[in-house]
């Protein structure tokens, strides 16, 4: 009975664990949703925006008042010797007198306000912090942009992959007929051993592709666990297919649509580094002016021969202390004017970098225009092709079983259709593809 009990409990935990490996299952859009969360790199990304953060305010605090405290004890093993000259007690002149000062123990405990008052290269800081935290935000806006076009390349693969597969499929489901009727009339003797055997070969061929295109549609599934941030074995499943995004991703108005270069995520990222430059410069000349800082501290001291601190009837000794710094740069070898020299060329190849990626920015919204466009090309030109392969191919099969054209002509028809095929599908994602390079190029935002 016990065994049995044992038995069904070990069954309801197997079930359930099977049951808890539940397939996930993305649209394109939900996809880019996941990864955009999850990526390990968009991971890293919002991380270093929040570090960036506390960056900002551990600049601000530089400025602000700080409080520290301080206990010092100290207990002489052997007190140190003074010498002082014997005269005093009325001893020979010349000769000197052994004496020790102070308690063998004392206490020491202050607390200290620091405050600076005035720094140039604090101002500075701050406006240094702040550039730093927009860089690290345009940062994570790029990674999220690169993210979107990592996950639709490796969700097409994905598509492409499966849609190869069925294809093939069919097409080795149509072969395998058309090979056993071939061999039919073969044994009949109105065909020849060599088309029964060109038609193996063709076959053979399009099941090892078949095995290929399966094994790299697994490949496809692990790469795109990983552009989502899932781990590699994830169960996944794909909501779209190529004929319903390649609707979506036709969109000619993005032809016609104005770029502004301003708006670029990589402009701005230069437009900060310039900033950055300009900032530095600024960091260089405020090194000559003088900084000022004040303290102000509270203390309290105790002395005994013995560790006795905490009696009541010890007794302290407070003191107190109010100071002003005022650190006035005079004269530094020029070494000031060197390093300034030296940010200011710095911010001139800012400058130049800033005009190159200007242009080449806008060289690459062009050509991304251009590439869409050919892309839609190629898939009107693809489609059209695939028709008239299909075409070709069924009058080549009639006529090889009517006994007017030969194995080989059919091969070669067959062969044009598996490429046109591919080319079909492959075009298909190139659109998507291409698509997104565009959105990209203009700097067109997730939504």
């Amino acid at each position: 009975m016990q065994n049995k009990l044992i038995l069904i409990f070990s069954l309801c935990f197997i079930a359930l664990g099977f049951s808890q490996e539940k397939t996930k299952e993305f649209s394109l859009n939900e996809a880019i949703d996941f990864a955009i969360k999850n990526n390990y790199n968009a991971k890293k990304a919002n991380n270093n925006v929040l570090a960036a953060k506390e960056k900002q305010w551990e600049t601000t605090t530089i400025g602000l008042p700080k409080i520290s405290a301080k206990v010092d004890y100290q207990q002489w093993l052997k007190q140190q010797i003074s010498l002082l000259p014997a005269e005093i007690t009325g001893g020979p002149a010349g000769t000197f007198i052994p004496v020790t000062f102070g308690t063998k123990q004392n206490v020491n405990a202050a607390i200290t306000l620091n405050q600076l008052i005035f720094d140039g290269s604090y101002i500075v800081g701050l406006q240094s912090a702040k550039t730093y935290l927009n860089i690290s935000k345009q940062a994570k806006e790029k990674t999220e942009l690169s993210i979107r076009e990592a996950v639709i390349n490796a969700y097409g693969n994905v598509l492409i992959a499966e849609k190869s597969i069925e294809i093939l499929r069919s097409n080795l489901k149509i072969l395998e007929k058309t090979l056993s009727d071939t061999e039919k009339i073969y044994k009949n003797g109105l065909t020849e051993e060599e088309d029964v055997e060109q038609l193996k070969i063709t076959l053979t061929t399009v099941k090892s592709q078949l095995n290929k295109t399966i094994r790299l549609r697994d490949i496809g599934y692990k790469m795109l666990n990983i552009t989502m941030g899932n781990l590699i074995d994830e169960k996944i499943a794909l909501k779209d297919n190529l004929d319903s995004l390649i609707l979506e991703n036709i969109d000619l108005s993005l032809l016609a649509k104005t770029f502004n270069v301003a708006n670029h995520i990589d402009y701005k990222i230069a437009e900060n580094n310039k900033e950055g430059n300009r900032l530095l410069v600024l960091l260089e000349k405020s090194k000559a002016l003088p900084s000022l800082r004040a303290f102000v501290n509270y203390g309290y001291a105790g002395n005994a021969n013995s560790f006795d601190f905490f009696r009541r009837d010890q007794t302290w000794y407070n003191s107190s202390l109010l100071g002003v710094s005022l650190d006035i740069p005079i004269f530094s070898s020029f070494n000031r004017r060197a390093k300034t020299r030296q940010a200011k060329f710095e911010l001139d190849n800012a400058e130049i970098q800033l005009l190159e990626i200007r242009e080449q920015l806008n060289l690459k919204a062009a050509a991304a225009k251009s590439d869409y466009k050919f892309s839609i090309e190629q898939y009107q030109s693809a489609k059209q092709n695939l028709e008239l392969a299909q075409r070709i191919e069924k009058k080549q099969q009639i006529k090889f079983f009517e006994g007017v054209s030969t194995s080989f002509e059919l091969s070669q028809a067959q062969n044009q259709l598996y490429t046109q095929q591919q080319n079909y599908i492959q075009s298909m994602l190139d659109v998507i593809a291409k698509k997104t390079a565009l959105e990209n190029a203009l700097n067109i935002p997730l939504k």
